[in-house]
C-alpha cells in the first residue's frame, strides 16, 4: 500500500457530488492507500528538500460529513509515495510556483509537474489546431478585426480562465464587442483566446476522459437554456454520451502526446467535433462518468499510478 498526499483546494468546500478529486481520493481509500491532505500554500522548500503541512485525511461518500482530517505535520514530501496535483486552477505564477517545487520533490507527482506547467490549456491545445475551430490568441486590436471578418460571431475568453468563468460570445452586430475587448484589456494581461463560435455547443460540449492518453469514458455536457457554457458549475446537465469516429480521432492524436509529456488524467473538451480545450490542471468529469454507469474511471486511474509505483 502507498501514502498519498492530495494538493488541493480545501477539502471541506468541494461537492462531492462532482469533485473528481473526491472521486479518486474514495477509490485509493478503497485500496488500502493512506491519505494525507494539503495546500499550495503549505509547500515548503528548505536547504533544497520539499516539505509540506500534511494532514491524515480519512473520506466518507456522505454529504455534509465527508471528510476527516488529523493535526497537521511538516512532512518531507520524499518520504510520500505519491502526491496528487489537483488544485483547481487559475493558471498563475502561484500554480507555476507550486509546480516547479514539487518538480523537487524527489517522489511521483501525478499529474507531472512539469508536464503541466509546460501544457496550458488554451495554449497546449493548439498543437491540433487542424482539430479545432479557427483560434486566435492576441491582444492586439488589428489582429481581431481581421478574424471577425472572417469569423463574425466569436467566443471570447481568458487564456488562463477555468470553469466557464468570463466566457462570452460575440455575434457580428455586438455593439459592446470593443468595450468588452477594452474590460479584458484592463483586467487581464495575458492575450485573450478569440474563437469562431460553434452553434451546435447548445446541443452539448463533450467531456473526454483519457488515462494515461488512451480513452476512458466521456459526458455530454448540455448548456442550460440561454446559455452557451456547459461547465457542470454553470449548471450544465449530464448526459450519456457516444464518442464519434472523429472524436475517436482526437482521442488517438492527442492521447500520445499527453503520455509522452507526463499527463495521466486530461478532460478533452469537444464541441461538435472541435477539440476547443486539454484540460491538465485538475480536470473534472468521473463523478458524473460513474454516475451515468460510464466505466470505473477511479480505477483506471489508480492502476494507471500503481503501476508507475
Amino acid at each position: 500500500m502507498a501514502t498519498v498526499a492530495v494538493q488541493m483546494d480545501p477539502i471541506q468546500n468541494i461537492n462531492i457530488a462532482g469533485d473528481s478529486t473526491f472521486a479518486l481520493l474514495l477509490e485509493a481509500q478503497r485500496r488500502g492507500h493512506t491519505l494525507f491532505h494539503t495546500h499550495p500554500d503549505r509547500l515548503t522548500l528548505r536547504d533544497g528538500a520539499v516539505y509540506s503541512r500534511l494532514e491524515p485525511l480519512t473520506v466518507r461518500d456522505e454529504v455534509g460529513n465527508h471528510a476527516t482530517l488529523g493535526p497537521a505535520e511538516a512532512t518531507a514530501l520524499a518520504d510520500i509515495d505519491v502526491v496528487l496535483l489537483r488544485q483547481d486552477p487559475p493558471f498563475d505564477m502561484a500554480y507555476v510556483t507550486s509546480t516547479h517545487l514539487l518538480e523537487m520533490a524527489d517522489t511521483l507527482v501525478v499529474n507531472d509537474p512539469a508536464g503541466v506547467r509546460n501544457a496550458p490549456e488554451k495554449l497546449f491545445v493548439v498543437e491540433f489546431a487542424d482539430l479545432m475551430p479557427a483560434t486566435l490568441i492576441t491582444r492586439d486590436r488589428e489582429a481581431i478585426k481581421e478574424f471577425a471578418k472572417d469569423y463574425p460571431d466569436l467566443v471570447i475568453k481568458p487564456l488562463y480562465g477555468n470553469g466557464g468563468a468570463a466566457v462570452f460570445k460575440s455575434t457580428a452586430d455586438d455593439a459592446n464587442r470593443t468595450s468588452l475587448l477594452d474590460l479584458f484589456d484592463s483586467v487581464f494581461r495575458e492575450p485573450a483566446v478569440i474563437q469562431q463560435f460553434l452553434p451546435r455547443v447548445t446541443e452539448g460540449d463533450k467531456r473526454v476522459i483519457l488515462i494515461e492518453g488512451e480513452f476512458a469514458g466521456a459526458i455530454n455536457r448540455v448548456p442550460p437554456p440561454g446559455e452557451i457554457r456547459s461547465n457542470m458549475v454553470r449548471g450544465g446537465a449530464a448526459k450519456t454520451t457516444d464518442l464519434s469516429a472523429r472524436e475517436r480521432e482526437i482521442c488517438e492524436r492527442v492521447g500520445p502526446r499527453l503520455a509522452e509529456v507526463g499527463i495521466t488524467f486530461a478532460g478533452l473538451d469537444v464541441i461538435d467535433g472541435m477539440l476547443t480545450e486539454i484540460n491538465v490542471t485538475s480536470p473534472t468529469g468521473i463523478r458524473a462518468v460513474e454516475k451515468l454507469g460510464g466505466p470505473d474511471v477511479s480505477g483506471m486511474f489508480w492502476d494507471a499510478v500503481e503501476a508507475k509505483l
